[in-house]
């Protein structure tokens, strides 16, 4: 066996964790190019790679430094889309991700916020949109009370609005549109009209991520989210106790009955633990709803995201306790549940994928 089928056969095995399969399972080197001085290699990978690219890179090299030491190389790894789209609206996002609740006080804002600035923070692209009309929470989240989307004219004279960006992330919020007292007299077809104006007449640019912070319940603008988009998937999220869950079994039976891929459940507010006690947990909301509702209708925990000071403090503060330089259970729980996201939205995307793949079943 000569030096270039060694080294295709090393790489070959491999393994995508998401996936759970072989590089040479998905046919992932696309060219192997060696030299007597150089080694180039072309990997590529269902989207996104952010978290996946490093680990990657790390595993191929060290078998080019084992197997042919004191040469050059290069790897270069690429991006497998998903299906081509046929959007209108944001053609230049990768992924849309609707995080939703059955009910409101569940935390949902906080969750999305923190999951925006948790992508951010693997090297990808993101932006969030505040969907949520009569109560806007991501200018608090974000620092951004009192801004106002800014108006610009494109080459071909359209009126467009740029969203505001804020720790590298794009925001725009039906804050940034209408005060309070503005939202509170907004119904019907008016609510999923100036919805619509933040996905249609906003310039997202290119992104990786947009995560739709939707209002609670099953209602007009999680309907027109819906119909108007074709959606990545959705994030549910809700508390332990049973009162949520019923409101949660709605949201998940609404998002089957138009089709859109549930990514998965997360709990927030599972349990607490004392600063003066960290191994002891209570269950302030009750014990494990969330884990119930996943095995009920056989989709995936993201993750148990614990009651903590830290995120009051970091909704209140402006800035999503994720960026924080804490090393706290509830941030690593946080990135934990992040990591879930990703993870499962390339599983999504491999299965919409129109390259000719392996089936997967995870």
């Amino acid at each position: 066996m000569n030096l270039k089928q060694t080294i295709k056969e090393k790489i070959d095995q491999i393994i995508d964790e998401d996936l759970n399969k072989s590089l040479g399972e998905l046919n992932a080197t696309k060219e192997l190019i060696i030299t007597d001085k150089a080694i180039q290699v072309y990997i590529e990978l269902i989207q996104p790679i952010h978290i996946l690219y490093n680990k990657i890179k790390f595993e191929v090299k060290k078998l080019l430094e084992e197997l042919a030491p004191g040469k050059i190389y290069e790897i270069f790894i690429g991006e497998i889309s998903s299906q081509p789209t046929n959007r209108q609206t944001l053609n230049r996002v990768k992924n849309l991700i609707a995080v939703a609740s059955g009910k409101g006080g569940v935390g949902k804002s906080s969750i999305a916020a923190n999951l925006a600035a948790g992508l951010m923070l693997t090297g990808a692209k993101v932006g969030i949109l505040d969907a949520d009309v009569y109560g806007p929470s991501q200018p608090t989240m974000f620092g951004l009370e009192n801004r106002k989307l800014m108006a610009t004219t494109t080459p071909d004279g359209r009126t467009i609005a740029l969203p505001i960006e804020q720790y590298g992330i794009n925001v725009a919020s039906m804050g940034f549109i209408m005060n309070r007292e503005e939202a509170a007299i907004v119904r019907g077809p008016m609510l999923a009209g100036y919805f619509s104006m933040l996905f249609e007449q906003i310039d997202w640019g290119e992104l990786d991520y947009l995560i739709f912070d939707l209002p609670p319940g099953t209602g007009d603008i999680q309907l027109t989210l819906v119909q108007k988009i074709p959606l990545t998937g959705a994030v549910v999220v809700t508390t332990p106790q049973e009162i949520a869950l019923a409101d949660v079994r709605r949201s998940i039976a609404m998002f089957n009955k138009v089709k859109v891929d549930i990514i998965g459940i997360v709990e927030n507010m599972s349990y607490f633990s004392p600063p003066e006690l960290p191994d002891k947990k209570y269950y302030i909301f009750g014990e494990g709803g969330g884990r119930k509702i996943a095995n009920e209708f056989g989709i995936n925990l993201l993750g148990e995201i614990p009651l903590d000071l830290e995120m009051r403090e970091g909704n209140d503060s402006g800035k999503p306790v994720i960026l924080s330089h804490s090393d706290s259970e509830y941030v690593r729980k946080l990135k934990e549940f992040v990591e879930n996201v990703v993870k499962y939205v390339r599983i999504i995307n491999y299965k919409k994928s129109s390259f000719n793949l392996p089936e997967i079943s995870i």
